[in-house]
């Protein structure tokens, strides 16, 4: 699976990117609560070793965000390269599966700005709301939700990022569900999504 399409994206240490992927024709890539946590372990391995950042991600039952920080020259592109051929080797051996797992290579682009960002976070962590999988975004354990509101102490994450934006976790819940109930957001960033997603 190629890490990037070489003439559309140049990756650059301090940059963050927004990546995407799907499962096949739409189907669910996560069986089961081990999936999702073999590709957090995976992200939490590569992440720490290879210098890029988590800011925010969203792991769903046919899709997954992820929103990192390249801090070293080590692309972030190589994060969901990494991840997921190991999980598409596993999740094949263990379900007898054939065939490719994901739609196709995964899509990134970066972020250029701090208000695009915090969106793309609220967006990415509102997901299993929009979805209908969860009413409370904190009801979905595979996101780093969590880790932004203070509840949980995991390891993807940046608190420095966050403490620069929001005084606490409860200004970033207010920002979070405020997008919840209008689902409303930037037409730059909706177009961005768009863009990514199609």
């Amino acid at each position: 699976m190629p890490y990037a399409r070489k003439d559309t994206l140049t990756w650059q240490k301090g940059m963050y990117y927004h990546i995407y992927n799907r499962g096949a024709h739409q189907k669910s890539i996560f069986r089961e609560r081990t999936n999702y946590l073999f590709v957090i372990g995976k992200m939490r391995e590569y992440a720490r070793k290879n210098k890029i950042t988590v800011i925010a991600y969203c792991l769903m039952p046919n899709h997954y965000h992820i929103c990192a920080r390249q801090d070293g020259e080590e692309p972030a592109g190589k994060l969901p390269q990494y991840i997921f051929n190991s999980y598409s080797k596993a999740y094949n051996l263990k379900y007898s599966h054939s065939g490719t797992l994901f739609e196709g290579r995964f899509r990134a682009k970066p972020i250029q700005t701090t208000s695009y960002l915090l969106h793309l976070c609220r967006y990415i962590h509102g997901n299993p709301v929009k979805d209908g999988l969860v009413a409370n975004p904190a009801d979905w354990e595979y996101s780093n939700y969590l880790e932004w509101t203070g509840e949980r102490n995991g390891a993807l994450v940046d608190r420095d990022f966050i403490a620069n934006q929001f005084d606490n976790g409860e200004e970033y819940k207010k920002f979070l569900f405020q997008y919840l109930m209008s689902r409303d957001l930037p037409e730059g960033v909706i177009n961005f999504l768009a863009e990514l997603e199609s």
